[in-house]
């Protein structure tokens, strides 16, 4: 793909300004940043600027008159139609038909690596989602940060990123050694010796069938161990089969890790040691009640954290700070992408400060937050699940509705705002199910191109100068828009834009297919089937692509 249409327009109204500046019509000192949007009313064009009405201070010009000199001094080109003035200062874009037309060859040549970008540029950028300790199952609150990264992913990889895609496993700490002493007492009373369940101990029928499966392979041999060095050899067990179900129920939605990276590796090698040291020589830490504190006041943080407990045992938080150490300080990292849940939280603020410690640019670091998920039956809320009564997993979850229903409905909400999933509507087949509506759409576009090679019609010579028809039009100005939005969601980090846009695109394609025949046996309409028939093949390239993107399936038949 070459120059993303926004991008050539907003060259063309700064070279405008810069030449109402040479000639001496608008006094500015510096050219100011061009901002391009979409106007919501079609009356106002494709694309327009609100720049006269930012200029308007600095150069004491009524802002219609600045526009009115920018729309004569801009070039219109092989891609725009007609630049107008609009009150109270704005000036407007209309692409051009035969422009958009042209489009559709691109497309066709391009394939599936149509709005493939080189905005990345090769930057090395993680992006670790999903890490939840290995002590139990995904759950339906884990989903939404394993959608959103993967996704994230996705777009960032196509944009020209060099994506990392990884799973911090918490192998080290309390709550392991919850779980570890957990399937250790589990295992005892299946064999019929009392061991009694710690007071902080994982209760889910999930340890219960774990210590049967190690029994079947084991067998009894652990009993006669000592106990710590039992706990600590069906702990290892645990961990990872645990790593392995995590995976195993990841890949039901098309998740998966270029890396799962150990935290007890950071306690072998020596991250832990350096990082603290870099936080001692930047006078970062200070002991206290007999623990080693974190104290980044001069770095905004008003609040001291502690990450050596006086018992000598690192805190969660000094395993984070080595980790991040191990980001951005051993393997390069340009850009640290962290998603976690809504526990997390009140963890971002200390954790951006710590990376500044560790002399890196804290903007390098960006934490998002998943906020949490309610399902719903329509109305009725549904708290657990009908198989053990406990939390409802992702497996679950993917057996009721399908894996490309959890992706859409968790892609289709910005993640800091809390969702309902309305588990009734994803099954539905019918156009109220947006994720039924939009592979629909591929799955039309698929029989029509299959009808097509049966009747032995060669599209390939098509005439795209015929598709005059607005409908036909509106379906290009639609997929052409592909390149924007695969930059626009790298830059902000915001891919929950892709399910709205598949939608926008099949909504414009069903409109299009009903109101334009592709298909005739009238040899008067071949010339027009043909160049219909191209479009059509292009809607599928690029509806494929978004899918693609979203990790969902593009089906040929439904």
């Amino acid at each position: 793909m070459g120059a993303i249409i926004r991008d050539i327009i907003s060259g063309r109204i700064r070279a405008a300004l810069e030449e109402a500046q040479r000639r001496g019509v608008l006094p500015l000192q510096t050219v100011p940043e061009v901002a391009i949007e979409h106007p919501q009313n079609p009356r106002h064009g494709d694309f327009a600027t609100s720049l006269p009405l930012r200029l308007a201070r600095a150069t004491r010009i009524q802002p219609m008159t600045i526009a009115e000199e920018l729309v004569k001094l801009t070039s219109l080109g092989s891609e725009l139609e007609r630049v107008w003035a609009e009150p109270p200062g704005f000036v407007n874009f209309s692409l051009k038909e035969s422009w958009l037309r042209d489009q559709l060859d691109a497309i066709l040549h391009k394939g599936p690596d149509y709005a493939a970008l080189e905005t990345g540029q090769g930057t090395k950028v993680m992006v670790e989602f999903v890490s939840v300790n290995p002590t139990g199952p995904i759950h339906v609150g884990h989903t939404r940060g394993a959608v959103l990264g993967s996704t994230l992913a996705n777009v960032l990889e196509y944009a020209g990123y060099d994506v990392t895609r990884e799973y911090y496993v918490n192998d080290a700490g309390s709550q392991m050694e919850a779980f570890y002493n957990s399937l250790y007492a589990r295992y005892c009373q299946a064999l019929g010796r009392d061991e009694e369940l710690p007071a902080n101990g994982y209760q889910g029928d999930y340890v219960i069938d774990l210590a049967k499966e190690v029994i079947a392979q084991e067998g009894e041999r652990y009993l006669s161990m000592p106990r710590e060095e039992a706990v600590a050899a069906l702990g290892e067990i645990g961990l990872n089969r645990m790593l392995e179900a995590i995976g195993d129920d990841l890949a039901t939605i098309g998740v998966s890790f270029d890396t799962w990276f150990r935290e007890r590796d950071l306690y072998q090698g020596k991250e832990y040691d350096e990082a603290l040291e870099l936080l001692r020589r930047g006078a970062y830490l200070t002991e206290r009640e007999g623990a080693l504190w974190f104290t980044p006041t001069s770095l905004g943080e008003d609040k001291d954290n502690v990450v050596v407990r006086s018992s000598g045992t690192p805190t969660y938080f000094a395993s984070d700070i080595a980790y991040h150490y191990n980001k951005f300080a051993k393997r390069g990292f340009h850009r640290v992408i962290d998603i976690w849940g809504a526990d997390h939280q009140g963890h971002a603020p200390r954790m951006k400060a710590a990376v500044s410690a560790l002399g890196v640019d804290p903007e390098s670091l960006v934490i998002i937050i998943s906020q949490m998920v309610t399902l719903k039956r329509g109305q009725e809320v549904v708290r657990a699940s009908k198989r053990s009564g406990e939390f409802i997993t992702l497996r679950e979850l993917v057996e009721e509705v399908g894996a490309d229903a959890c992706r859409y409905f968790f892609l289709s909400r910005t993640p800091e705002t809390q969702m309902d999933f309305d588990l009734e509507l994803a099954k539905q087949e019918s156009s109220e199910n947006p994720v039924y509506y939009v592979q629909y759409a591929h799955a039309r576009i698929a029989g029509i191109l299959r009808n097509a090679r049966e009747q032995g019609i060669d599209w390939g010579d098509g005439d795209v100068s015929l598709l005059t028809n607005p409908n036909e039009i509106a379906l290009v100005r639609k997929m052409v828009l592909l390149p924007e939005l695969v930059e626009n969601m790298a830059r902000n980090l915001e891919p929950h834009h892709l399910p709205h846009y598949a939608l926008e695109l099949a909504t414009a394609f069903h409109w299009f297919y009903e109101r334009c025949r592709v298909l005739s046996k009238d040899p008067a309409h071949t010339g027009l089937s043909k160049a219909r028939l191209k479009l059509v093949e292009a809607t599928r390239i690029v509806l494929a692509r978004t899918l693609g993107l979203m990790g969902m399936s593009a089906p040929e038949k439904m």
